[in-house]
C-alpha cells in the first residue's frame, strides 16, 4: 500500500527539469501544454521557483483556459493557442536577473491530477557587435592643433593672394583710365589749336581796314568746335570780300552785280 502511494506521488509531482538557455535582449518561451480535448479548459499559473503543494510560487501569470486572468508584468505573455491547450510562457527582453526555475502548473479536476513542469532558465550576455572608439591621446591633440594651424595660415595667405590681385587689377584699371583721358585730352588740344591756326590764317588773309577787322572780330561767335568757327569764318571773310569789291569797283565806275 505505502509503494502504490509513493509511485502515485511522484507521478503527480511531475518533477522535471529541463534547462533553456536565453540571451539578454532577447525573448525565450518556456514550453507547457496539456490536452484540452480531453479535459477541457482549465486553470493554468505560472510561477518562479518550486511549484507548491496547491497554486503557484511566485505567481507570474495565470489563465483560465480561454484567456489570461492575471499578470504581474507586460514582460510575461502567454502566446501560444489557449484553445488548444498551449500555455507556454514567453518572457520579453530578458536580464539577467531573469535566471532561475519556473514552473507550470496545469490544473486538472480531481484528486492528484494537476501538471508540474519546471524548467531552468539560464541567461547569458548576448555578444557585443561593435567596439567602442578609442579615446584620443595626447600626441594626437597637437598634431591635429598644428594642422589646423597650417589650414589656417593657407587660408589667410590664399585670402591675401587673392586681395592683392584684386587691388593689382584695380591699379591697371585705373592706368588705363588715366591714359585714355590724357589721350582725349591731347586730341581736343591738338584740334583746337589746329581751329586757331586756321583761323590765324583766314584772318591774315583778309584785306579789310583795321575798323573793319575790329566790327568783324566783334561779329565772329565761337562755336565748340573747330569746324563750325572755320565755317563761320569763311562765310564772313566771303562776304566781307564781296562788299570790298562792290565798294573798289564804285570808286573805280565800273559796273558789277552783288550776288550775295
Amino acid at each position: 500500500m505505502k509503494v502504490a502511494l509513493l509511485i502515485v506521488l511522484l507521478a503527480v509531482s511531475g518533477c522535471d527539469g529541463r534547462s533553456v538557455v536565453g540571451q539578454t535582449g532577447q525573448n525565450v518561451t518556456l514550453p507547457c501544454e496539456y490536452k484540452i480535448k480531453d479535459h477541457g479548459a482549465v486553470h493554468v499559473c505560472w510561477g518562479k521557483g518550486e511549484i507548491p503543494s496547491s497554486g503557484c510560487n511566485n505567481q507570474l501569470i495565470s489563465t483560465n483556459g480561454h484567456e489570461v486572468v492575471t499578470s504581474v508584468s507586460s514582460r510575461y505573455q502567454l502566446l501560444g493557442q489557449l484553445d488548444q491547450g498551449d500555455v507556454s510562457l514567453t518572457i520579453l527582453n530578458l536580464t539577467e536577473e531573469d535566471a532561475g526555475r519556473y514552473g507550470c502548473r496545469v490544473q486538472i479536476n480531481g484528486p492528484f491530477n494537476d501538471q508540474k513542469h519546471h524548467f531552468d532558465l539560464r541567461v547569458e550576455r548576448a555578444p557585443t557587435t561593435w567596439a567602442p572608439s578609442e579615446p584620443q591621446t595626447s600626441s594626437e591633440g597637437p598634431a591635429a592643433a598644428q594642422t589646423a594651424d597650417q589650414l589656417t595660415t593657407e587660408s589667410l595667405l590664399t585670402s591675401c593672394s587673392n586681395s592683392s590681385s584684386f587691388t593689382q587689377e584695380q591699379q591697371e584699371g585705373n592706368m588705363l583710365t588715366v591714359v585714355l583721358v590724357l589721350v582725349l585730352f591731347l586730341l581736343v588740344v591738338l584740334l583746337t589749336a589746329a581751329g586757331l591756326f586756321i583761323m590765324a590764317r583766314r584772318w591774315k588773309q583778309l584785306k579789310l581796314p583795321p575798323q573793319q577787322k575790329q566790327q568783324l572780330w566783334q561779329q565772329v561767335q565761337f562755336s565748340s568746335t573747330s569746324s563750325t568757327l572755320q565755317l563761320q569764318l569763311h562765310q564772313r571773310a566771303s562776304a566781307v570780300e564781296n562788299v570790298y569789291q562792290i565798294d573798289g569797283a564804285a570808286d573805280r565806275g565800273g559796273d558789277y552785280e552783288f550776288c550775295p
